[in-house]
């Protein structure tokens, strides 16, 4: 039991470093430009997927496969792909606070999935808490449907969705003994699979800078996505979920020093309600999980 709560605090650990990465993606995202949507998917994956063959090669090891394993290795890529191309997809025609909400639906996903899919228990106080935590995120975000069309709604919905079964998966994978790097390769190969047709098509000139600021974005997917996917094997998705939330604290703290953003009343509510929501976890799990700890 010792063992478990430690892996627990790993996964909190991982998850919050994993927000900060992808906080940093979304900045050089926005700092590339007008770059097609798919375009950035694509080197966001591609830089992803040179790292994890470079630690695959260094590592020597081969991946032991089962049928079930396979499975959810291609079902993590294939809504892990649709969650970013959806997510994307948002962000180019809903305002920038709608589509980060619906993709703020993925920790929530993931809690429902993990009940569904790996038989997670969650008890009414975590399910609480998750959703303050959410009302949290509605503070600093504070989206608006008014001037939005139906349909980019339900796609950047589906995006959470998508990104919520992936790292289900990805649960899963870690419980049938599948090392983080083969999943990060996996995915990312899969996805830049699929997106490269309409690159070779489509392809949209750039900068050196563009270049630059598009690289740098899949660096820090890169280190967001392996600790996401270590995080998500070491602990379950009930426990560690509510974390990614941090990522909009981290994503207005850049905003105020690269962009001169400067938050709200609104948005320290939200600060607050947030942090107030993982302290409670972290005291909920230590009180329920400490006694039998004892115990072993």
């Amino acid at each position: 039991m010792v063992k478990v709560i430690q892996k627990k605090y790993k996964g909190i650990i991982l998850i919050i470093l994993s927000a900060f990465c992808f906080a940093l993606m979304s900045m050089f995202v926005r700092l590339a430009g007008d770059v097609p949507s798919v375009q950035k998917s694509f080197f966001r994956n591609a830089v992803a997927a040179v790292f994890a063959a470079v630690v695959l090669l260094r590592e020597k090891s081969r991946p032991q496969l089962t049928k079930t394993s396979w499975l959810c290795l291609i079902l993590r890529a294939f809504f892990g792909t649709l969650g970013i191309l959806c997510n994307f997809y948002a962000v180019d025609r809903l305002v920038l606070a709608d589509a980060s909400i619906l993709n703020k639906m993925s920790p929530f996903f993931a809690i429902l999935c993990s009940w569904a899919v790996l038989k997670e228990k969650i008890t009414p106080v975590r399910m609480m808490i998750v959703l303050g935590a959410f009302a949290g995120s509605l503070f600093v975000i504070k989206p608006s449907f008014q001037n939005t069309s139906l349909f980019p709604a339900v796609i950047g919905l589906l995006g959470g969705l998508g990104a919520g079964i992936a790292y289900t998966m990805v649960r899963k994978l870690g419980q049938l003994g599948v090392k983080g790097p083969f999943i990060v390769f996996f995915f990312s190969a899969f996805s830049c699979t699929v997106t490269l047709p309409y690159l070779i098509f489509n392809y949209h000139p750039m900068s050196g800078v563009q270049l630059l600021y598009l690289l740098l974005a899949g660096l820090s997917a890169t280190g967001g996505q392996f600790t996401i996917t270590a995080a998500y094997i070491y602990a379950p998705a009930r426990e560690i979920s509510v974390y990614d939330y941090s990522q909009i604290i981290f994503s207005s703290l850049l905003g105020f020093f690269v962009f001169g953003q400067t938050p709200d009343i609104w948005s320290f509510i939200g600060y607050v309600l947030i942090v107030l929501m993982a302290v409670l976890m972290f005291f909920y799990n230590r009180k329920h999980l400490q006694p039998a700890a004892q115990q072993a």
